[in-house]
């Protein structure tokens, strides 16, 4: 066991022993925040000499070779430098001083500007972080590490959306109460995070689980329902009877739940919806001005969906063919087309379809229906499926043409997007066109394009010329017009008509918010037992908590789990005094999340869901206080529905007054998922033999089997087994998951390289919005290359591998060549972390820690501004050389450094040499060269001077900076006659 000598006390860490490099004497000195201190820090705690004595305070990691076996100083030599150490020590620093605590606004200077750098904060599953998590953290933490040291003032927090499923699912097989769970996972969590060296303000930590944050998820229901926005719906949902709970349509995947792959059926549920489609257009149209990927807009315009066109009524026909008083309503986004209209389509939950459904047809379809129901939206409406229905044994009249169509029913039509009909026109659309040709209907062109005139046996779904388009029984004749012209006069004439109108529609739909759960929020209501009335409970009563449940377990009958807390359910109206029942549904895991940004500014405030003064205290300059969000990361999994859900709740509380921005977000960043590292997969046939991928057609034919990495070799852009080369193996990265054995656990790479290698690594894997492949060899670059640099600055260990107090630093000025090389580094590296590339803003680095190790004096004006350089990449190597270097506070507050321009420009040039006009070499001169000094430098030069010595120059052409051209005399040649 290596005993370690602490440089700091292992105990709440108040102060820091400073060791002088030139003096036996040692003292004590104390941090504090030159620049901008959080407040209210530990008071300063001076130690005695017995104190002193008992921590040891000798070199941070000096240890005398006898007290270390043999077996250790083996451990302690591969190590490239001793952040075993320096970690911890700097976590428990940052932990005792709240180094990064942002103050009150009762304390903050409001003169600097603010910037507001949050994480899509994490569920904390049992399974703890994997190196996935890390990555977008790493990412804020330099963005809010680098602003402060730029005088910002930082809000940079971290909380947890602790609500959901798997807690349940866990508490139902366990018996583990989700509260005790949740905790646990939490805890874990944040001795992950820390770990990790990310600079939280841990102070204004939240959980979407805890009653005080839960109580204005409740508030923000309440606003809802006040305006008309939460109302109760009968509507279809996704009924997964296993776990006893409605799903949404992301958690359903191939008509079974993501989660357990249970089955998964459509039934009508009594169900609270969210008028979302009140917002569509606001949602959409803010989105201009939003600095977000062009790709997560676009993902976001797609999902509300919004058309433009008509609702059109074609009048269902009696078995005589004659009109009936039924009709069924189309929208179209193309009513140019509606003459080639043969048959029309209802989904199978059309309110409408029994009612048209012919005797003989009825059992064949209420079949249909229910095999329907098993199957999730997405399914459904799959392009690559073979669409299937079913004819209902009645027609429709088309309005335009009279004539007699029939009425199908399909599943690739939903009942929640537009009217659920449609009128299928299959010479103009890929799905009617399939269905058409499988059940043998007619298609009726009515649409030609110059290009394709005379091509009648694909579908054409673009614009062009009309034709077959005109009926002297309505007088509506489109023949000749353009697609758009065509649609116009076709609107003009159904509204004229009645038999229709002009529709804008969306795809969105209302937002499901219930769950039939137990770990959810509350919802704030009660029902009325005379009349079933809805009252919502009064705001001095919130939070409503959740009663204690020792059975979570689903009832089976979609009664949701709250319905067993007998006591807890039956109530009594506040005003009123009338018997009553609780509400026992919860909210769904979206609704703590909705919002949690907002908190986070004014995280205990039992009043207010935020201060509005902490929300926008004023403007300064262009900057408020803290709204909106500068800088949102996270994954591209949430770019549709939690953005949009947040928006939404942020435009309704801007209606009322809690907010004062639009938008909740300013810049959206989505960082690429981390793959698990390459697999080899080798293909072998029945016998067992190996077959080479190359030469494999269906690859299910084959058996396939591991290789592990060193039976590998690489043979040109493929991989191979490196006993028989003439074996191509199939290499593949996966998404990291358990079932796959391929998960990596942050913890393992921090005990082995140091929490500041995987920051660095992940960051140099290359660009951040990209998906990337871990590779646990790749770590020891950058490994090296801070051992490198804690080397550069330390110096060489000591004959036992460990390292002295001191540095190598010399109070020297500095040379030109080493201002340069060191302005050259702050440039890129600021500009780098500005445009978030971290990647090459590492190799900024590493290009200067390989320059600074040719110099035989290293200036400590030039080691400390790259230790600030360094420092948000790896802030526990930077704080402790910081240290080192004579500093009594810590770097988290210094000022980054600034690229001096003068430095920056280059006073060499390369300049090519050109003997007779061919070039022969190139020179370094400065930039103010004359043609004199050039050509003597060329002279000299021992590539050139060999095609100058003893030559008569005839001219020189010299452009200063640019080219020195020699003209030489030709020699005269003598011509001997044998």
């Amino acid at each position: 066991m290596i005993q370690i000598q602490w440089l700091l006390p292992p105990q709440p860490l108040t102060s820091i022993h400073h060791h002088h490099h030139h003096h036996h004497r040692r003292s004590v000195v104390f941090f504090s925040h030159r620049r901008s201190p959080p407040p209210k820090h530990s008071s300063p705690v001076t130690f005695s000499n017995a104190s002193r004595k008992y921590f040891g305070f000798r070199a941070c990691n000096c240890v005398s070779s006898e007290s270390i076996s043999e077996e250790s100083k083996e451990v302690v030599k591969v190590r490239q430098y001793p952040f075993h150490e320096i970690e911890p020590r700097w976590q428990k620093f940052w932990d005792a001083n709240r180094t990064f605590r942002t103050p009150d606004d009762d304390e903050i200077d409001t003169s600097k500007p603010k910037f507001y750098v949050l994480d899509m904060f994490p569920y904390p599953s049992g399974a703890g972080l994997h190196v996935g998590h890390p990555l977008g953290y790493t990412a804020t933490d330099i963005l809010a590490r680098f602003k402060r040291m730029q005088g910002f003032n930082v809000l940079h927090p971290m909380g947890w959306d602790a609500f959901g499923l798997p807690a349940e699912q866990y508490a139902i097989e366990t018996g583990t109460h989700p509260k005790i769970t949740t905790i646990r996972n939490i805890d874990r969590f944040r001795t992950q995070l820390k770990s990790l060296g990310f600079s939280f303000d841990w102070d204004r930590e939240i959980s979407t689980t805890e009653p005080d944050y839960y109580k204005w998820t409740q508030w923000i229901f309440l606003q809802l329902l006040k305006k008309g926005l939460a109302y109760q719906a009968e509507v279809p949902v996704n009924w997964c009877p296993a776990l006893g709970t409605v799903l949404a349509n992301e958690e359903v995947v191939d008509g079974v739940s993501e989660r357990g792959g249970h089955p998964v059926i459509r039934k009508p549920m009594r169900q609270w919806m969210l008028k979302i489609t009140a917002f569509a257009d606001r949602l959409l149209e803010d989105l201009d001005d939003l600095d977000w990927p062009e790709s997560i807009k676009e993902m976001q315009r797609n999902w509300i969906g919004k058309s433009e066109g008509a609702e059109v009524e074609f009048c269902v026909l009696s078995r005589d063919g004659q009109d009936t008083d039924k009709k069924i309503i189309v929208y179209t986004t193309r009513p140019d087309t509606i003459f080639g209209v043969t048959y029309l389509v209802l989904a199978p939950e059309h309110s409408l379809l029994l009612s048209v459904v012919s005797e003989t047809q009825q059992n064949i379809v209420e079949e249909y229906k229910e095999v329907a129901s098993r199957k999730s939206d997405l399914e459904r409406t799959e392009l690559q499926k073979e669409k299937s229905g079913v004819f209902s044994g009645c027609y429709a009249r088309n309005p335009v043409n009279g004539e007699a169509i029939p009425i199908w029913v399909a599943d690739y039509v939903l009942g929640s997007y537009g009217t659920g009909a449609i009128m299928a026109v299959p010479a103009h659309d890929t799905r009617d066109h399939e269905f058409a040709l499988k059940y043998n209907i007619p298609i009726h062109w009515v649409v030609t394009s110059d290009e394709r005139s005379d091509d009648f046996e694909k579908p054409y779904a673009g614009e062009g010329d009309v034709i077959n388009s005109s009926s002297s029984t309505s007088g509506l004749n489109i023949n000749g017009l353009r697609s758009k012209e065509a649609a116009a006069k076709v609107i003009e004439w159904v509204e004229r008509t009645g038999n229709g109108n002009r529709k804008v529609n969306y795809k969105l739909r209302d937002w499901l918010f219930a769950r039939q759960r137990y770990w959810g929020e509350p919802i704030p209501v009660v029902f009325l037992d005379d009349n079933g009335e809805i009252v919502p409970i009064p705001e001095t009563e919130l939070p409503l908590t959740l009663p204690e449940l020792d059975d979570f377990t689903p009832t089976g009958t979609g009664d949701p789990p709250l319905s067993k807390a007998v006591s807890w359910v039956k109530t009594v109206e506040s005003s009123s005094g009338k018997p009553s029942r609780r509400e026992t549904n919860t909210m769904p895991q979206w609704a703590g999340s909705c919002w949690y940004y907002l908190r986070f500014m004014d995280p205990k405030n039992s009043t207010q869901l935020v201060d509005k003064k902490k929300e926008n205290i004023f403007i300064v300059g262009n900057c408020r206080y803290w709204s909106p969000v500068d800088v949102y990361v996270g994954g591209a999994e949430h770019a549709v529905l939690h953005l949009l859900y947040s928006r939404f709740w942020h435009k309704v509380l801007y209606d009322i007054g809690v907010v004062s921005t639009k938008e909740p977000f300013k810049c959206v960043i989505n960082q690429g998922i981390i793959l698990g590292e390459v697999q080899y997969m080798a293909c072998k046939d029945q016998n067992g033999n190996f077959v080479s991928a190359d030469s494999v057609d269906v690859l299910g034919e084959y058996k396939q089997e591991r290789i592990p990495e060193e039976e590998v070799t690489k043979s040109g852009s493929s991989f191979v087994l490196k006993d028989n080369p003439s074996i191509r193996l199939i290499a593949r990265a996966h998404k990291m998951s358990k079932s796959r054995g391929n998960v990596i656990n942050p913890d393992d790479v921090v005990s082995e390289y140091g929490a500041d290698s995987l920051r660095l690594y992940e960051m140099f894997m290359g660009p951040l919005r990209d998906s990337k492949t871990w590779n646990t060899s790749g770590i020891e670059g950058v490994y090296r290359f801070l051992g490198r640099s804690w080397r550069l600055i330390v110096g060489s260990p000591l004959s036992d591998g460990t390292y002295g107090n001191q540095t190598v630093a010399v109070d020297e000025n500095p040379s030109l060549e080493q201002l340069k090389s060191l302005h050259r580094c702050i440039e890129k590296v600021t500009d780098e972390i500005e445009a978030t590339r971290f990647n090459t803003g590492i190799s900024a680095m590493m290009e200067f820690v390989n320059i600074a190790y040719k110099w035989e004096k290293l200036p400590k004006s030039i080691v400390e501004p790259f230790v600030l350089l360094l420092s948000p990449y790896a802030p526990h190597m930077a704080e402790e050389l910081w240290f080192r270097l004579g500093h009594s506070t810590t770097l988290a507050y210094e000022p980054f450094p600034k690229a001096n321009p003068a430095y920056l420009k280059d006073t060499t040039v390369t300049l090519p040499v050109q003997i007779n006009g061919r070039t022969r070499g190139t020179i370094q001169v400065e930039v103010t060269c004359t043609e004199d000094d050039a050509f003597k430098l060329a002279s000299l030069d021992e590539k050139l001077s060999k095609y100058l010595d003893g030559k008569t120059v005839k001219k020189r052409i010299y452009v200063s900076g640019k080219i020195l051209n020699v003209i030489l005399e030709r020699e005269s040649t003598k011509v001997v006659s044998r």
